[in-house]
């Protein structure tokens, strides 16, 4: 995944747009939060003006000289009431600062909707989008860097969402709103209270120019730590099989260190400015109280007026301190979005023109032609395939490994697109039918079969959504995985573990194919789907498979040549190109490729039975 340069003008742009585009649906409760955050803001600064008013009619004989102050004297009922009735202004006061915070209530719930309900959303389309991409895209990406930008990048620009937009807003409101109401209570004081808010706001500015490139730092770094710890975890029982704990624990200690050594720049970096903002700002009400009290002296300023300027800045000048914190936020939100934004702006599987989806059930005939397909290297992985499958019949693939049987798999679903050449499905292009309609034809067990950390009956449902519980039992019984299960203490209901680990090799190959069976597709693939079970079950499978000859079109990868001996037709391939095709037999009289293995195999077979006393004779396993 590529990381655009920060320079470029687009790129600052760019989560902007993407953030617009993400909080459709969301404004009006930041509309909501920022009008809540206004309210909230006038009666935080009517607050100290009403203790202004009071100390100046308690303290002072003469008429305060600001009109703001003398109108609102006024407004409460006069010096003398004042004076006569302080408890009056004392219950404004409580009565201000209850509503202020009802309002702050407000305005934080308004923000946590917006961005709890924007949070989901992106989870749901980054979710999304990654279950359309092709399959080039996960070919190349990591799965520990997707889960950091799918989950901590997510939570990142939530955190943003709920405070730093409603605290950009707050700071840009307090400083409006402070300006004329402090030039109307003392221009001089005014002019003081402002003199080290120009140097904190470029402080930060220049600060957040130096924390950015840090937080795409330390973000990529972590993304390595969840890369290490998930394939360490995904491969638990190879790293203890090969007593490599102690390697791993080295090879996690690299990333671990690199993301504590930049998580500590970016912390120093952080300390020096909450210092030095704490520092401007207590010498700004030191400042302020200063020269209040010096025009106190020569009688020019009343003990109230003070008063007022010191709650100003109190409230004033933390919110402008912390611009640097919501700042270094923003730019950590940011380069969270920026690298959303590079997974959802992949182009999703290419869809073919009208894209196609036929009328009525397919029949499931299979015509390949001169194929050709790369991955990218200079050799083809597949070179010239051609052949024919018809309905219901059983065609088996037999090849060395790298010979291309698993990419035709690939191809045939559609998971990769061929150069050249054609695959035609029921005398249809396969590039002109629809992606996920050419998909829910085919049923298939994958040479590493992958089952959910779910029951067995939930992993064998999902074969066919809403099959009854009779339906699953009968398609684990042509797998011959039905009494293995019953046998379980749970039966169905037991559960199996992430990726299946509590069962089998075998078990979980069994289980996936009773799932392949459910979904009763017009075309079954099984790519060396029988390579963990033994002898015995694997007959009982196949004898099983041969009852239900014809009433689907078969593909089958193996290595086993007993496992392809029943088949209608066997292509052998070997670098990518067909060298063999006929009958089992057919081939297993022809010189080639298949009758040296049928030899070796046979050979091995007979040394096992003269080892073991059997001394049957070996026929081969007829259709």
């Amino acid at each position: 995944m590529s990381n655009r340069s920060t320079s470029d003008p687009d790129s600052t742009l760019q989560p902007i747009k993407l953030l617009w585009k993400l909080m459709s649906g969301f404004r009006a409760y930041y509309g909501r939060a920022i009008f809540a955050l206004f309210v909230f803001t006038l009666i935080n600064y009517a607050t100290p003006l009403v203790g202004s008013a009071t100390l100046d009619s308690a303290f002072s004989k003469s008429a305060p000289e600001s009109p703001l102050t003398r109108q609102l004297i006024a407004w409460m009922g006069g010096a003398e009431f004042i004076r006569n009735h302080l408890w009056f202004p004392a219950l404004l006061m409580i009565g201000l600062t209850l509503l202020a915070g009802f309002f702050s209530f407000l305005k934080g719930r308004f923000a946590a909707m917006a961005s709890d309900g924007i949070a989901r959303k992106v989870k749901d389309q980054l979710y999304d989008h990654l279950q359309r991409l092709p399959a080039k895209y996960h070919d190349r990406a990591e799965t520990g860097d997707l889960i950091q930008r799918c989950t901590s990048d997510v939570e990142t620009l939530r955190m943003a969402l709920s405070s730093q937009v409603v605290d950009i807003s707050n700071a840009l409101l307090l400083l409006i709103s402070a300006v004329p109401i402090m030039f109307l209570l003392d221009a001089r004081m005014a002019l003081i209270s402002f003199t080290l808010v120009g140097p904190i706001i470029l402080y930060g500015y220049f600060y957040i120019g130096r924390v950015k490139h840090l937080f795409l730092e330390v973000d990529e770094a972590e993304g390595q730590v969840t890369r290490v710890v998930q394939e360490n975890l995904t491969g638990l029982r190879v790293v203890r099989a090969f007593a490599r704990q102690e390697f791993e624990m080295k090879k996690f200690a690299e990333p671990n260190k690199l993301y504590r050594d930049r998580s500590l720049r970016l912390l120093r970096l952080m300390s020096w400015y909450w210092s030095t903002s704490d520092l401007i700002v207590l010498a700004q009400q030191g400042l302020v109280l200063l020269s209040g009290a010096w025009f106190i002296s020569q009688g020019s300023l009343t003990v109230g007026t003070l008063f007022a300027f010191i709650m100003f800045l109190n409230i004033l000048l933390w919110p402008v301190r912390q611009m640097g914190r919501t700042l270094t936020d923003l730019g950590k939100s940011a380069v969270a979005l920026t690298r959303m934004g590079e997974i959802l702006s992949e182009p999703e599987e290419s869809k073919p023109p009208g894209n196609c989806v036929p009328d009525g059930p397919a029949k499931g005939r299979i015509e390949v032609k001169d194929l050709v397909f790369s991955h990218g290297e200079e050799t083809a992985a597949i070179n010239g395939i051609s052949f024919t499958v018809e309905p219901g019949q059983t065609l088996a693939i037999l090849g060395p490994s790298g010979s291309g049987k698993s990419t035709l798999m690939h191809l045939l679903l559609r998971l990769y697109d061929y150069q050249s050449g054609s695959i035609q499905f029921d005398d249809r292009e396969l590039k002109d039918l629809d992606r996920q309609w050419v998909r829910s034809q085919f049923s298939v067990v994958m040479q590493e079969p992958f089952l959910y950390s779910k029951t067995i009956g939930e992993n064998i449902r999902l074969g066919r959504e809403g099959a009854a519980n009779e339906e699953i039992q009968e398609a684990a019984r042509l797998a011959d995985i039905h009494d293995t299960i019953r046998g379980f203490p749970s039966d169905y209901s037991t559960l199996v573990g992430e990726r299946g680990v509590t069962l089998s090799g075998g078990q979980r190959q069994r289980v996936a194919l009773a799932r392949a069976l459910l979904r009763e597709t017009p075309v079954l693939l099984l790519d060396d789907a029988l390579s963990a079970v033994d002898a015995e079950t694997e007959a009982t499978i196949l004898q099983a498979l041969r009852q239900r000859h014809g009433k689907r079109t078969t593909l089958v990868i193996a290595h086993r040549l007993s496992t392809l001996s029943h088949a209608d037709r066997v292509v052998v391939l070997e670098h990518g190109k067909v060298i063999q095709q006929g009958t089992h037999e057919e081939l297993v009289v022809q010189e080639g490729l298949y009758r040296r293995l049928w030899t070796i195999q046979n050979a091995v077979k007979a040394e096992v039975e003269l080892s073991t006393g059997d001394q049957s004779p070996i026929h081969p396993i007829s259709r």
